[in-house]
Formats: structure tokens, C-alpha cells, sequence
């Protein structure tokens, strides 16, 4: 027998009764064994805010049916509990869903496991690592409980009719540009690259000039809103950033005075909203004392006066910005990790990031769940 998972959700009618139906139907048939179930979880739906709410599951179960035979009994199943087939997206009493199959990988013009999808819900992750946490995604090779985390508890979909902008977020001295540089190569896309050695007030500032504090964060901002400018980034291509936007209030309150602070504030919303999101981060983590050291070593002049408390005040920062962060997956890798070298941690990462942005692979897999 093989086991699977199948993700249950309802949003129309006693949605308790319809998953308590559909359960109750699966352990009849034969040839199915139910496990376990998760909890529900309340969600919001993806798309059209205007539908009731969704009640969602993940059911375990053991099955000697054949995909093909799976998914047509959890058909009958929607239909006899009056699942309507309509537009995607649309409201139902009960979706069915086949998440995973074993660790088969199943690409046919009907159906797609492991959900092509699942990756990007929170509702469907949280699920599954609560009945088998440590199972590897057999396409994305990293466990359902690093899958979930990548989240924190938000769903997301695929826009193929935005920028790609996959941003690389770190402390000074991390390896952001570094592994930009990899990944850019690896995925044949642009890199933009942080206009860091071009800031003529820098030097200044790491020498102690606040008086150009303020010139040198707004440098930084202005060239970070052009090169990030919705009006400049194609629809559907992919970027690689070795910085993420939103660190902008990090530098600014450790940089400059209460006065300089308020000024650049209100320049700061004014230009935020012009930026491009990004639809991946992937954060770096390292200790500031070996970021420190690094930085130490690659001998920049101005940034020998770098001290590690600035670094600590900005490695919390950055922890406290992606604990709260809602705005796309995030995944945390530590630099121990982390072999530039070796060409099979780039290969991997760089197949990873291909699930979170809108490729046109990704797209067809999800039209292939025809009976959305």
C-alpha cells in the first residue's frame, strides 16, 4: 500500500459536515485506509475576497488505487457532496486535492504530484508537518517542515504579469553579492547589484561625518527606487538583487539623527510604493563576529572602522523584519551552509528559487489540475 495525502478544503455550506462526509466516504471505499487528519485551519481565499471563508485539512491514508483511480474516486466523491466545477478559484463545498502520492512524481495531462502548488500554502504545509514533518518534497528535496517555515503562516500564488524579483537580504559582510552573482549565472537572468562602492558619501560617513548621513542614505534610496522601478522591470523576467528594499529603515534609524530621520521617513513612503516586490528572499545568517571578520579581510578602507555592535544592532533588525515578513516565502540559509565552491548547494538553490517564480513550467503545472 502507498501512502498519501490528500488536502480537503470547503468554504459553502456546514463545511464541518462536508469534511466529515468526505471522510466518511473515503473509509469506504475499499481500497483506502485513513490514518489521520489534521486540524482545521481557517483561511481566507486566494483570490476573490469576497467568498466565505475555508475550512482546510490534510488527510493521511494508505491505498492500494492507482493515481489515476485516486483521483477519479475523489471526483465522485466532490460530486456526489455537490462540488460544482466551476471557473478556478471559484467557491466549493468540498475540494479534494491529491498533495502526495509516495514520493512519486507524476506528471500527466490530468494530474500533477506532488501538488504543483503546495509549496506556496501555508494551510496545506502546516498540515502535512504536523503528520510527517521530516517527508522530503520529492521535486523540491527539502522537508514539508523547512517548506512551511519558508511562509510564516501566509499563502501566496504565482503572478506570471509581475517582475520576478528574487532579493538576497543579509547583514554587511554576509556573501549577498557573491551568491547573486552565482544564481544570476545558474538561472540566466539579470543581477542588479547594490550601488554600494558608487556612493560618493560613504567614506565619509564610516568616518564619522554625520553631517552626510542623510545624503548618503538618500543616495542609497534613489538609486535603489531606479534600478527597483516598476516602470523598468519587465513583466515575467526573472532579477536577481543582492539586497532587499525594505532594509532601507534598518540603516536609517542606525544612521542617522532624529531630525535627518524624520525627512528621510517621508521620503521613503513617497518612493516605497514605486519599488517592485519581491516575490522570493533568500536570507543569509551569520554571526557578526564572522561577518566583522570577513569584512576585515576583503579590506575596503572605509569599512575597516565597521564596529561589531553596529553589526549586532543590525543582525536583530533584520531578524525582526523577516519574522514579521508577509510579503513572500523567505528561505533562511546559514552561511556554514553555504559552499560558494560547490557547485551542487548553488545547483540545488538555484532549482529551488525556479518553484517560487512565475516560469512558464510552473504555470502549466498548475493548469494541469483540470479539476480545479
Amino acid at each position: 500500500m502507498i501512502t498519501a495525502y490528500i488536502g480537503l478544503g470547503s468554504n459553502l455550506g456546514n463545511r464541518e459536515d462536508n469534511f466529515k462526509s468526505a471522510l466518511r466516504m473515503l473509509t469506504e471505499v475499499a481500497d483506502i485506509e485513513v490514518v489521520r487528519v489534521s486540524e482545521l485551519i481557517e483561511t481566507n481565499p486566494l483570490k476573490q475576497a469576497e467568498q466565505p471563508m475555508y475550512l482546510n485539512a490534510v488527510a493521511e491514508f494508505r491505498t492500494t488505487l492507482s493515481p489515476d483511480d485516486l483521483l477519479k474516486t475523489l471526483n465522485n466523491i466532490e460530486t456526489v457532496l455537490g462540488r460544482m466545477r466551476q471557473e478556478k478559484w471559484a467557491s466549493r463545498t468540498i475540494d479534494l486535492d491529491i498533495l502526495l502520492y509516495g514520493s512519486e512524481v507524476i506528471d500527466s495531462p490530468h494530474l500533477t504530484v506532488p501538488h504543483p502548488q503546495m509549496h506556496l500554502r501555508s494551510f496545506v504545509l502546516e498540515g502535512l508537518a504536523t503528520l510527517n514533518g521530516d517527508f522530503e518534497h520529492p521535486v523540491i528535496k527539502e522537508s514539508l517542515n523547512r517548506l512551511a517555515n519558508r511562509l510564516n503562516g501566509c499563502d501566496f500564488i504565482t503572478n506570471p504579469e509581475l517582475p520576478q524579483l528574487v532579493s538576497i537580504a543579509g547583514i554587511i559582510g554576509v556573501g549577498k553579492t557573491t551568491l547573486a552573482k552565482k544564481l544570476s549565472t545558474r538561472l540566466g537572468c539579470q543581477m542588479l547589484p547594490e550601488p554600494y562602492d558608487t556612493n560618493p558619501f560613504m567614506p565619509d560617513v564610516y568616518a564619522g561625518k554625520q553631517e552626510l548621513a542623510l545624503d548618503s542614505q538618500l543616495y542609497f534610496l534613489t538609486a535603489r527606487v531606479e534600478q527597483l522601478n516598476n516602470s523598468v522591470l519587465e513583466k515575467g523576467q526573472t532579477y536577481i538583487s543582492d539586497y532587499v528594499f525594505d532594509k532601507e529603515p534598518i540603516y536609517s534609524r542606525q544612521t542617522l539623527t532624529p531630525e535627518q530621520l524624520t525627512l528621510y521617513d517621508k521620503i521613503y513612503q513617497s518612493c516605497n510604493t514605486k519599488v517592485v516586490l519581491p516575490v522570493l528572499v533568500i536570507y543569509l545568517l551569520d554571526s557578526p563576529q564572522n561577518c566583522l571578520e570577513r569584512i576585515h579581510k576583503r579590506n575596503l578602507p572605509y569599512e575597516q572602522k565597521i564596529e561589531l555592535q553596529y553589526l549586532e544592532n543590525l543582525d536583530a533588525e533584520y531578524n525582526q523584519l523577516f519574522n514579521d515578513w508577509t510579503t513572500c516565502p523567505v528561505i533562511r540559509i546559514k552561511t556554514s551552509e553555504l559552499d560558494y565552491t560547490n557547485d551542487d548547494i548553488i545547483d540545488h538553490l538555484a532549482e529551488q528559487i525556479r518553484y517560487y517564480i512565475a516560469e512558464d513550467s510552473v504555470i502549466t503545472s498548475v493548469a494541469k489540475q483540470t479539476k480545479k
